[in-house]
């Protein structure tokens, strides 16, 4: 399938495979273009169905891949099928492998105390060679923007991964990329404590058939209220769909 992007409530989603999403950061960063990359779920692009400001952030992004089954489902509604999720938790082992057969330099920033140090030290040991120029918590507030800006800059890093959930990460890079000698932001959400098993991902056979979703919310009943976002944002994909036929 040839690139492109399908339209979702406003934002605009690349229909890719993760090897087109590879491909994109590899030309990327040979080209010397800069740019973040947003991970979109159904919550995120709700949210951007809302907030005029956080839909002009995933509007400006150099790439918003498609993750949740919810986000497939309306791209086939919509006529523009995207052919599979393409996620911030599995791509970032995937980035690393291809780092470290290219020599890019990864920075980790984001989750708690110790998480991305320790992430740092699971990607050396499964992929040998690659160069991880940095990880640290930071802090997402814009009064520490610059003292991280400073670190990610002296350390020269090709792409950063940036693990402060949504929306924090996107409006983070959002405000800071522009300032980075980065070529490719990449919030990864919650793919750092799924990498060292802060916190556990639904198994594989789960995820096959679209319930990582509910897996979560098993987990963490809390997110109930953030699940909601889930119709709401089906009924809009229908409305919108019977729009366009009327």
């Amino acid at each position: 399938m040839s690139e492109g992007v399908v339209d979702i409530l406003g934002v605009p989603v690349d229909r890719l495979t993760f090897a087109q999403a590879l491909e994109r950061i590899a030309r990327m960063i040979r080209s010397g273009e800069r740019g973040y990359v947003v991970t979109a779920n159904p919550e995120i692009i709700m949210r951007a169905r809302r907030d005029p400001a956080y839909r002009k952030i995933l509007q400006e992004a150099a790439m918003v891949w498609p993750d949740g089954v919810g986000v497939l489902w309306a791209s086939r509604l919509l006529g523009a099928p995207i052919p599979e999720r393409v996620t911030g938790s599995d791509g970032v082992p995937l980035i690393a492998q291809r780092a470290a057969a290219e020599g890019w330099r990864l920075y980790l920033l984001g989750a708690g105390p110790g998480v991305a140090e320790r992430a740092a030290r699971v990607l050396e040991e499964r992929y040998p060679g690659v160069q991880i120029v940095g990880a640290e918590p930071g802090d997402p507030r814009p009064e520490y923007d610059a003292l991280a800006r400073d670190r990610i800059n002296a350390a020269r890093p090709d792409i950063l991964f940036v693990a402060y959930g949504a929306p924090k990460q996107e409006w983070w890079m959002a405000r800071n990329v522009p300032h980075l000698e980065v070529h490719v932001a990449i919030g990864v959400g919650g793919a750092l404590d799924f990498l060292v098993g802060v916190q556990k991902r639904a198994p594989r056979w789960v995820r096959g058939l679209g319930l990582e979703w509910l897996w979560r919310l098993l987990l963490e009943p809390r997110r109930w209220k953030r699940q909601l976002a889930l119709p709401h944002f089906v009924w809009c994909v229908l409305r919108e769909k019977m729009t366009v036929r009327g």
